[in-house]
């Protein structure tokens, strides 16, 4: 395996809470950037960790409870009418939020880390614009202000410099352009994980299915705060609930995220005027 250091990346949406996991304590400052105290800062690396079990999480993804009746119907909901407008959807998974986007009259571009992702999601929505890209590395296939709206669903929390990322996320976005941004509630991981709330740390994980996976757990002043860092006013913030229709496929977690700040956060923000691009 192969890492990189302290840097940006993405990879694709996530699925469900985690189940077993290793909690690591970096050495890190705010903003995702190391203390100079001579340590290597940790990082969630480079590696593409979704490729491995793509298709499993296509097929978990496309009805399950979390990602089809919490956070889609949620970024979905903060996007807005999308007819005639092009929207890049950043770390783009099989294109299950694209292809409802094209369903909406959108004009849908895509990247992902991952080769196999990006595959499903052109044979999910072939009027789609979707190609292998790492967000570590600037967008430099797309131009300034050349897209209506940035997606980014469930990938925040594998980035490691997401001021930068972010910020290029703001370059591409045409005045009065929005970012929908959607992270698991930072309330929820405090719960599941323990420890500090404020520490901003890396965990690794295997879920339920066996899936292993390396991220990011921050407070939401922080989300906050890297917003701000690269540009943007928090518009609108959401702390989504289940669709009706999830009680039917499990009723104690429907119940459960209807009471309990455990599943996600929902962000549109939008490029601050009064500041230039970063």
């Amino acid at each position: 395996m192969r890492w990189r250091p302290p840097h940006r990346r993405a990879v694709t949406t996530y699925s469900e809470p985690r189940t077993v996991r290793t909690v690591h304590s970096p050495e890190r400052a705010w903003l995702g950037r190391g203390r100079d105290n001579g340590r290597v800062p940790d990082a969630v690396g480079s590696e593409p960790q979704y490729e491995v079990f793509a298709d499993g999480f296509l097929d978990h993804a496309r009805d399950g409870l979390f990602n089809a009746h919490v956070d889609r119907p949620a970024c979905l909901a903060l996007l807005g009418d999308v007819a005639g407008a092009t929207i890049l959807d950043a770390a783009c998974g099989p294109g299950l939020y694209a292809e409802e986007l094209a369903r909406r009259h959108a004009r849908v571009i895509g990247f992902d880390q991952s080769p196999r992702m990006v595959e499903l999601a052109r044979q999910r929505v072939p009027s789609g614009e979707f190609r292998v890209h790492d967000l570590a590395d600037p967008l430099d296939w797309l131009g300034d202000h050349t897209v209506d709206a940035v997606l980014l669903a469930l990938a925040l929390e594998y980035v490691d410099d997401r001021v930068a990322a972010l910020a290029e996320l703001r370059r591409v976005l045409r005045p009065g352009g929005a970012l929908v941004v959607s992270r698991p509630h930072p309330t929820g991981d405090w719960l599941r994980h323990g420890g500090n709330y404020f520490q901003t740390r890396i965990v690794d994980e295997t879920w339920s299915r066996g899936w292993r996976l390396r991220s990011w757990l921050s407070p939401l002043e922080q989300t906050c705060e890297e917003l701000h860092h690269a540009g943007f006013l928090i518009e609108r913030l959401l702390e989504p609930r289940p669709t009706p229709q999830a009680a039917a496929i499990d009723l104690e977690r429907y119940e459960r995220l209807n009471r309990e700040p455990t599943g996600f956060l929902a962000i549109r923000a939008v490029p601050d005027p009064r500041r230039p691009s970063v």
